[in-house]
């Protein structure tokens, strides 16, 4: 789990010096070339920022060890910080169309060339980073890991949407084509806020979600000596680390101890095979035609 916790911590950091990076460029390009397109893009970047620092700190609050009063760990705080990510890509959303309307209302100077330039390299950075970042989180598992890659991919949208409105504002003379751009994007990054936020919500309530994990667990029972089916079988979510309930059957003949015994070893059994699975809580049910 501490690797985990370094790999996504690290991950953050990246995402924090990029978004920091890349708000300036687009600011300093919007300002100086005349494209409210790229000064929309540059407000979404400052909000990953502050977003990618919520993330860093809920990594390291849900990675904290279960104590008394938290005996399954603090894993649930890192959809909440995902909930709040969410939060910051709704309002940005909004800023950013609310100026939009206003700018496509007020006559304005059309956009410089250069700005075209720095956009395109934007896109290809921006998406690169959404491939580490994304990669990152399937390792993790974390949830709101996977949200700050969604920014960088929203962040890469809408400065594909500004080149798109940059250059139709260029090449035809529409100035307001870069406006009506930002405000499109708008509506991909308010789109990209409830793909981010229907997981974490799956997570928080602890939905039926983790089929395949499921599949590997029975897959897993049947190695182990003793075992003769699995019933029952929940996922839950915490974190970066997933929380089992199995119903296990064995033979009506055993002892209980023999019973206690195979359970212990299905659950080392899982646990080797899948780190991430914190604890499997195992309820023994006897086979009804050996009890027979």
């Amino acid at each position: 789990m501490s690797s985990n916790k370094e790999k996504a911590v690290k991950a953050t950091y990246l995402s924090i010096l990029g978004n920091i990076g890349m708000a300036l460029t687009k600011g300093l390009a919007g300002i100086f070339g005349n494209s409210y397109a790229l000064i929309a893009d540059a407000i979404e970047s400052t909000a990953d920022v502050f977003s990618s620092v919520l993330v860093l700190f809920g990594l390291k609050y849900s990675t904290r060890p279960a104590d008394e009063n938290h005996p399954y760990g603090h894993g649930k705080a890192e959809p909440l910080v995902t909930f709040a990510i969410v939060g910051f890509l709704v309002i940005s959303a909004t800023i950013i169309a609310y100026e939009s309307i206003q700018h496509i209302r007020t006559p304005h100077k059309t956009p410089e060339k250069f700005t075209l330039i720095i956009l395109a390299v934007i896109v290809i950075i921006k998406e690169i980073f959404y491939r580490i970042i994304s990669k990152k989180s399937d390792e993790t598992n974390s949830s709101s890991l996977k949200a700050d890659a969604w920014h960088h991919r929203s962040d890469a949208i809408t400065s594909l949407m500004a080149f798109i409105g940059i250059s139709i504002a260029i090449f035809t003379g529409y100035s307001a084509a870069d406006d009506w751009a930002a405000l499109l994007a708008s509506c991909f990054i308010v789109y990209n806020a409830y793909l981010i936020f229907r997981p974490a919500l799956g997570e928080i309530l602890d939905e039926h979600l983790y089929d395949d994990l499921i599949v590997k667990i029975r897959e897993i029972a049947t190695t182990v000596p003793g075992v003769v089916d699995t019933e029952k079988c929940h996922v839950r979510k915490t974190g970066m680390t997933y929380f089992v309930d199995l119903h296990l059957t064995v033979s009506g003949k055993i002892t209980v101890s023999e019973g206690h015994d195979i359970a212990h070893d299905l659950k080392d059994a899982i646990q080797k095979e899948i780190p991430e699975i914190a604890d499997v809580l195992i309820h023994i049910e006897p086979d009804d035609l050996d009890s027979k």
